[in-house]
């Protein structure tokens, strides 16, 4: 059929089947399925949360008539058998991280409000995986009635169980199954993500200064690895009263002869640096300034300012760009003082005009120095589909013939399952430069929630991308 006619039937299945979706999306939805180890059987390795929203998808697939498979509660699959065995793979995750406190709706049921659905899970990812799975759908009933032709390839849809905590689902599936030819996720951005920056992790630890030399009694800071802390503190051996504020630190007495600096800046994503403001390098800077230091403790503050202060990693000596994605990024995520010593942790993004070993290199000669230790705690090569490559052009073919754009594929400093594969892209839903009402939350935050435009939209370019991905030559 000529495209114009393959539109109208795509829109008359939506129409149809519209319906139908935000009903598997609230049967998804309903389930709680974080991960919970101290529950976990055989037959669900995550816990009962995931195993029931694994069995659950695999059932509303089979109900589809597709040729479903649980992998032992760590991964499960639907096929959609074509001409040859050659797959093309779509990969969605069951599991959702715990609803946490905040929300003003229910967080285990869909709402609909204002043609949004709210629920957690509706964003990421059980609402785009739902939209996913009718694509193949819409498919499959065309076939079934003689009005399109079998596909050349096979397509499986696989369900993960793990993505929030540690991807040991994708582990399972590549220790029994090969690679689909090709793999799409949608659990990111439009238009189309080709390439996801390396991740690099690492620990800065001090040498232990012995307690005369100390000025600093306390510091922590931070949450997580992979974030830009958004707060700090210190505590110090000086008089809180002769010390000053400033826009961003509030100076307050600890305790006779101690003064506790509170840091307020702004939290962002580790792989996006330029839009947080470090808490841990505004104590240090005040720290170094103020002369609240001891020479030891100088030397590592000094460093930790370089790494903190440059994001680039300019700072550090490892500050690195390629054509595909742009400057390699680092921040310092976590830092505390633990019996002498600093421990500062570090994420870094980078290109592929730089290698992990040099990084470790620059780290370690840096931290040696001043008597510190460094260690590389977790590695991901960068990933990389080349944007002109025949794959990314059909996705990126398919969104633009759906939204009447002249978009272009992108890469990005965050991980998906797309990097996991050996060929691979992220692709959808989210369109960051579209906002939503000021009361519909994130993905991992309260009240998460997605626009039904935005998902009918997602069926419709997944379902020419199919079209458009076994037009190509594959084997």
């Amino acid at each position: 059929m000529d495209n114009a006619e393959l539109i109208g039937r795509i829109d008359a299945y939506l129409e149809d089947n519209w319906e139908a979706m935000i009903g598997d999306i609230e049967t998804l939805v309903r389930i709680p399925s974080f991960e919970d180890l101290d529950r976990k059987a055989a037959g669900a390795p995550f816990g009962p949360g995931p195993q029931e929203a694994l069995t659950t998808a695999l059932e509303l697939a089979g109900d589809m008539g597709f040729q479903t498979h649980d992998a032992e509660g760590y991964i499960g699959f639907a096929d959609f058998p074509g001409d040859s065995e050659t797959q093309i793979g779509i990969i969605g995750h069951m599991d959702v991280v715990p609803a946490g406190p905040g929300w003003t709706f229910e967080p285990y049921a869909v709402t609909r409000k204002d043609g949004y659905l709210v629920g957690r899970g509706t964003l990421d990812d059980k609402g785009p995986s739902v939209v996913a799975l009718h694509a193949m759908k819409f498919w499959k009933d065309l076939q079934d009635a003689g009005e399109a032709p079998r596909f050349p390839y096979t397509v499986r849809f696989l369900f993960g169980a793990n993505e929030e905590s540690g991807m040991a689902d994708v582990a399972y599936y590549h220790e029994h199954y090969d690679d689909p030819s090709f793999l799409f996720t949608p659990d990111a951005e439009f238009p189309v993500c080709y390439g996801e920056k390396g991740g690099y992790d690492g620990v800065i630890t001090s040498k232990r200064i012995e307690e005369c030399a100390r000025v600093i009694a306390e510091f922590e800071g931070g949450a997580a690895t992979n974030a830009v802390p958004g707060v700090a503190y210190a505590v110090v051996k000086a008089d809180a009263s002769q010390l000053p504020n400033t826009d961003r630190i509030t100076v307050s007495a600890a305790g006779e002869g101690l003064a506790r600096l509170e840091a307020v800046g702004k939290s962002a994503h580790a792989s996006t640096p330029d839009e947080g403001i470090n808490a841990i390098g505004l104590v240090v800077d005040y720290l170094l300034e103020n002369g609240l230091c001891g020479a030891d403790e100088r030397a590592f503050l000094e460093l930790d300012q370089k790494l903190l202060n440059h994001t680039d990693g300019s700072g550090i000596g490892i500050d690195s760009s390629d054509e595909y994605f742009g400057p390699l990024t680092i921040i310092g995520g976590t830092i505390k003082l633990d019996d002498g010593r600093f421990v500062q942790t570090l994420d870094s993004r980078f290109p592929t005009s730089i290698t992990a070993d040099r990084i470790t290199e620059r780290l370690r000669q840096l931290a040696g120095e001043i008597g510190a230790t460094f260690e590389n705690t977790l590695l991901m090569e960068p990933f990389l589909v080349k944007p002109d490559s025949p794959v990314i052009q059909a996705l990126l073919n398919a969104y633009n013939e759906a939204t009447g754009e002249d978009a272009k594929p992108f890469t990005m400093g965050g991980g998906t399952y797309a990097r996991e594969f050996k060929s691979g892209a992220s692709f959808g839903p989210e369109k960051p430069w579209v906002k939503d009402p000021a009361w519909v939350g994130t993905m991992h935050g309260p009240d998460e929630g997605i626009s039904e435009e935005l998902l009918k939209q997602a069926f419709k370019i997944y379902a020419l991308t199919l079209d458009k991905l076994m037009q190509l030559d594959l084997q």
